[in-house]
């Protein structure tokens, strides 16, 4: 927590964009934050909400370190910013740290990736893609 800093965010303030370079992620404290995937033809497409507790933004960890998602401000957003070369050179002082936030960005990157998957299914799957419906 000493590498951290207080923000916050008013509503529908875009926090970052898909593509753009990664290098700082927030825990947020309070409010939700809409992410979303751009869906060529369709535009932004929200795959799932953070608020909070959750870890907003993983890319930063893993090379070439630009954001996989859109992040937008759906109410006022106050949050801990970390800075990612800080954070990954503690890491690097310390392996045991870095082990343990690896391993809990790995389960948010594998939340994010199904919470995504079925929101996709969702709204452009066949019908039934995830079970729920009837095969035709």
């Amino acid at each position: 927590m000493a590498l951290a800093h207080e923000v916050f965010f008013p509503a529908a303030t875009r926090i970052f964009e898909e593509g753009e370079t990664a290098d700082r992620f927030w825990v947020i404290r309070s409010g939700a934050v809409a992410l979303h995937v751009q869906v060529p033809g369709r535009g932004r497409t929200v795959v799932e909400t953070v608020g909070a507790g959750d870890l907003l933004g993983w890319s930063w960890l893993c090379p070439p370190r630009q954001w996989h998602l859109g992040a937008e401000s759906r109410e006022p957003v106050r949050a801990w910013e970390f800075d990612a070369a800080q954070v990954l050179g503690l890491c690097t002082e310390q392996p045991a740290l870095g082990l343990s936030l690896v391993t809990a960005v790995a389960a948010t990157i594998g939340d994010r990736l199904r919470a995504t998957r079925v929101r996709l299914l969702d709204l452009y799957g066949p019908q039934g893609a995830r079970g729920g419906g009837t095969a035709p």
